[in-house]
């Protein structure tokens, strides 16, 4: 019989997530984020930015997080299309910049008004002194505010609103630009610039005037009146503050902020040398057998990136091909690639980018881990994992006894995953069978997992073309959430000519929110992974003053970093590429779907990091519903349908090697912990001492004595995952909870389907951070999450019991 499990309490507070985790299986989605990946150090905390970007994948191929962004575009400025046509987009708060500056702001696009960010005219030149002339008026608008502030709304959060959202967008522009458009120019006026940002950030974090303000607004007599999002707004407010270092004496604050300069720019530092560890690497292949295996998406991407190099006569069929780092081309290799002597030089690259030379980021690392340790000694913490805790749903001991006990239920499922391929090798005839190392697994997983299920992610490309998986994605959209999604190529600016521009529209033809969309690999100046992330919230109080009775609508950008079209053909997808695109795009949703008006707590602002992954992974399992997944599998040349076959195979696949997978996720997820909880910077265990223990419990293959594998983990170094990268399972529970709303309703009623959509609009993607987020689940679901439907998606519940 089986026994009814639910949470008791808070998430918090119960083990039961502990069972649940048992079923991590496959987070087949991206980074991401950024995702929530930007540095806190530089970033307003109340204005917490979404940079998602997990893990998908049982190798680490995808943990590029994002953080700065980036490009510098040459031209001259103009003014974006008037918007005769359309309603309010997006603007500034307070926008104009007083005119005794307008010799150095005249021409700069950085300090005008507009409706969407001029991405394709900023350079690096505006930079300097476009933030220098922003933070002169914004710090000058802040002592204003200090000046006159008063404990209400109007006169305290509406004000304090502007002066972030518009430091936000501009510094969010110039940072995303650097992800997407990374250049020598860009880099070193943001490096230039940013101490100076930095310690606006501090200095408004630090306002002891606006803290008193938040205090007494909680101390009035008109609390009980406000609305939960003010509420809310509030509460983090204070918290953030005491956080900040509000409350420190004069000598503690100025060492809290030097530690929050030199952690800006550390973080900076490590983001740049996985990139540029990354690009560093080349190889050149001349004989078609040392490639054999690679399928031909591989072969044409390979040709096309030497061509790229100057190898002008390159083609899919007879080379020179070009082999990269980079995610598409790394993972045909390992996966592919017959010759295992390439397969261990590239993954012997893969794993020590950014160890060595003047792009080691090992001091950077040290460094960084004893400046958080520092800074929570100074606010009382006993290390930085509790300072993490301070703003999450979970704390230390819960997220250490999650991981515990899920690695003790993962283990001998890895050790059998392992045995099967190792006999699966053996019987392969393959040499290595009975020495099977890290570079092996990947392709011997391959392998197996076609002869199990007779599925070759390959092979299945032609039946995944971009256009038509965004097509069945947006379709699904309008079904399940009532909107429509349209191109709007050429309304707005966009850094590079494959992004795409898209405007939603709810059923009566309003339009309500705007996102960009850049879909692919380019290695030589974009960050890896993928995220989704805001250029401007919802808003009441940020509208352009000709509109002051308009609200002003949400825009995303969302980024992967999937293989770009190929000579004539579309962009194929693998299918955890198409479940990046649908994660990516749920994150997007709950930004752009809100109906949160307070602009601080509107969309992803203000929702605790262990449950902002709850929309995105709740939208990968669409990716299995059969109506979904039939209406986007069509062979681009033939339009022909997956075979039936070959989903019911592609559902039995689902949880192939969901041990090794488990284990992958606490490996990354441990190490997190026990860097910013145990570990004692300059004592004598090394961060590779601590990775090598952790792997002891966590990995089957040990690692490689030289695998630097930290060196190039943004999540926790240069985004923000540090003491969170747990976060991921604790989200899981509730997005296959979430989901299992629709099983319980019939995913073939198509009308219970919608009326259960609607429900999760209205909740899950409506409120914003402006409600606690267990909160927000039960107004969904009707009751606190089970870990039942995730046991159930996994193939573990029965495990499990």
């Amino acid at each position: 019989m089986r026994r009814k499990i639910t949470f008791v309490g808070s998430l918090g507070t119960t083990l039961v997530i502990v069972v649940v985790a048992m079923a991590i299986v496959i987070s087949l989605a991206r980074s991401f984020r950024r995702p929530l990946c930007s540095s806190s150090s530089s970033t307003p905390k109340n204005l917490l930015k979404s940079h998602i970007c997990p893990l998908w994948s049982p190798s680490f191929f995808l943990c590029l997080p994002t953080s700065p962004r980036s490009t510098p575009l040459r031209h001259s400025y103009s003014p974006s299309p008037s918007p005769a046509a359309a309603p309010l987009r997006g603007s500034f708060c307070s926008a104009t910049v007083p005119s005794s500056m307008s010799t150095v702001t005249d021409d700069n696009p950085l300090l005008k008004d507009f409706e969407f960010p001029p991405f394709d005219v900023i350079d690096a030149s505006h930079v300097r002194p476009g933030m220098r002339a922003l933070l002169k008026k914004l710090g000058s608008d802040l002592a204003e505010l200090e000046q006159t502030v008063e404990p209400s709304w109007p006169k305290l959060v509406e004000p304090l609103e502007k002066i972030m959202d518009r430091l936000s967008v501009v510094w969010g522009a110039v940072n995303h630009l650097k992800s997407v458009k990374d250049t020598p120019e860009l880099r070193s006026a943001i490096e230039e610039i940013q101490p100076e940002k930095v310690e606006f950030d501090l200095k408004l974090g630090q306002s002891k005037p606006i803290y008193n303000a938040f205090k007494a607004i909680r101390e009035s007599p008109d609390w009980p009146g406000l609305s939960d999002a003010q509420k809310r707004i509030v509460e983090t407010s204070i918290k953030e503050a005491v956080l900040s270092g509000v409350s420190l004496d004069d000598s503690q604050r100025e060492q809290y902020n030097k530690i929050q300069q030199e952690l800006a720019k550390l973080s900076r530092k490590f983001e740049e040398n996985v990139l540029d560890g990354t690009k560093k690497f080349e190889k050149l292949i001349t004989n078609k057998k040392d490639i054999e295996g690679l399928p031909p998406t591989a072969l044409g991407l390979a040709a096309q990136t030497a061509i790229s190099k100057g190898h002008e006569k390159a083609t899919p069929e007879n080379g020179p091909w070009m082999l990269t780092l980079d995610a598409p081309s790394y993972m045909s290799v390992m996966q592919h690639a017959k010759n295992r002597a390439l397969r261990e030089e590239i993954y012997r690259a893969y794993i020590t980018r950014a160890s060595s030379g003047e792009l080691d980021n090992t001091p950077v690392i040290e460094q960084i881990l004893k400046l958080r340790l520092e800074k929570a000694k100074i606010l009382g913490y006993n290390n930085y994992a509790e300072v993490s805790m301070a703003t999450k749903m979970a704390t230390v001991s819960k997220a250490e006894e999650l991981l515990e006990k899920l690695r003790t239920a993962s283990w001998d499922a890895a050790i059998q995953d392992m045995h099967e391929i190792k006999q699966f090798a053996k019987n392969q005839g393959a040499p290595e069978a009975d020495d099977l190392n890290h570079w092996d697994n990947a392709f011997w997983s391959e392998r197996l997992r076609e002869t199990k299920f007779d599925i070759n992610e390959e092979e299945l490309r032609p039946y995944f073309s971009l256009p038509k998986v965004m097509d069945g994605l947006f379709n699904l959209a309008k079904m399940l959430f009532g909107i429509d999604v349209e191109p709007a190529d050429g309304l707005a600016p966009v850094w590079n000519a494959d992004v795409k521009f898209y405007r939603i529209k709810d059923l009566s033809g309003k339009p309500i929110s705007y996102f960009y969309f850049d879909p692919y690999s380019r290695p030589a100046e974009k960050r890896g992974g993928a995220w989704m992330d805001e250029v401007f919230a919802r808003s009441r109080v940020c509208v352009l003053p000709t509109d002051k009775n308009s609200i002003r609508l949400p825009i995303a950008h969302m980024v992967c970093n999937q293989m770009p079209p190929v000579g004539e053909k579309p962009s194929l997808m693998t299918f955890r590429e198409v479940e990046t695109v649908f994660h990516e795009f749920g994150h997007s949703l709950q930004h752009m779907l809100t109906k949160q008006d307070e602009g601080l707590v509107a969309g992803i602002r203000g929702i605790e990091w262990d449950a902002v992954e709850l929309p995105s992974q709740f939208m990968e399992n669409w990716c299995y519903h059969r109506d979904t997944l039939m209406s986007i599998a069509k062979h681009y040349e033939t339009g022909e349908t997956l075979p039936e076959e070959i989903y019911q195979k592609l559902l039995l696949a689902r949880t192939f090697r969901a041990g090794s997978l488990s284990l992958r996720q606490l490996k990354f997820a441990t190490v997190d912990l026990e860097l910013h909880s145990k570990h004692i910077p300059g004592g004598s265990e090394s961060i590779y001492d601590v990775d090598r223990r952790v792997s002891e419990k966590t990995q089957v293959y040990p690692p490689l004595p030289e695998d630097r594998f930290l060196c190039s983990f943004s999540h926790i170094f240069a985004g923000g995952y540090a003491a969170g990268y747990y976060s991921y399972k604790w989200a899981e529970v509730l997005s296959a909870d979430a989901f299992s709303a629709f099983e319980d309703a019939g995913l073939d009623d198509e009308k219970a389907v919608k009326e259960t959509g609607q429900r999760f609009r209205e909740t899950v993607l409506a409120l914003g951070g402006g409600k606690d987020p267990l909160q927000v689940f039960v107004e969904f679901r009707g009751r606190e999450p089970s870990p039942e439907p995730l046991l159930r998606h996994n193939g573990l519940l029965q495990t499990a019991a």
